[in-house]
């Protein structure tokens, strides 16, 4: 458990929401700002592993969906092809995702302006409209890797409920 915008938190359910997490993916120590924090195993060529982060701020916080969407766009200043963004939803909230790919420019360290480009990356992103604030699900990693686990991460946001 850990404590976030004054809220504790635990490690899969958050805002009113709850959520299953792949058993391949191994559950990270808490972090600031994260309700949960998850390392995807590399495939193999890949130089790292992908990370999954689930962020939540409170009632109100954490800025707007569109902000977000362009904010995690924009953290990809050479793009491979168009980003794409859809809408969907997911036991009644509203879940708007975005999947871009290219060179991604990673923070060195958490809040530092400093940034480290990573080429040949890839975000799927997922916010989703919880009762209690917006739950922001950002999937980072090599191509290969995010790819071989696109449908694991599209399916932990599929097995939200209702907390």
């Amino acid at each position: 458990m850990g404590l976030v915008a004054g809220l504790l938190l635990l490690a899969e359910g958050v805002s009113g929401i709850k959520w299953k997490a792949p058993a391949a993916w191994k559950t990270q120590a808490q972090r600031p700002m994260r309700a949960a924090t998850y390392t995807v195993p590399q495939i193999t060529g890949d130089p790292e592993p992908g990370e999954v982060a689930v962020f939540y701020f409170g009632p109100g916080q954490g800025g707007g969906v569109q902000a977000n969407i362009d904010r995690w766009e924009g953290q990809f200043p050479q793009k491979t092809g168009a980003p794409k963004t859809a809408k969907s939803s997911t036991a009644g909230y509203t879940v708007t995702s975005i999947d871009v790919s290219g060179t991604y420019a990673s923070s060195a360290s958490p809040m530092s302006p400093e940034k480290i480009n990573k080429p040949n990356f890839r975000m799927l992103g997922a916010i989703v409209e919880a009762p209690q604030g917006a739950v922001f699900f950002k999937f980072t990693g090599p191509a290969k890797t995010v790819a071989a686990n696109e449908a694991a991460f599209q399916g932990m946001i599929k097995t939200i409920t209702k907390e």
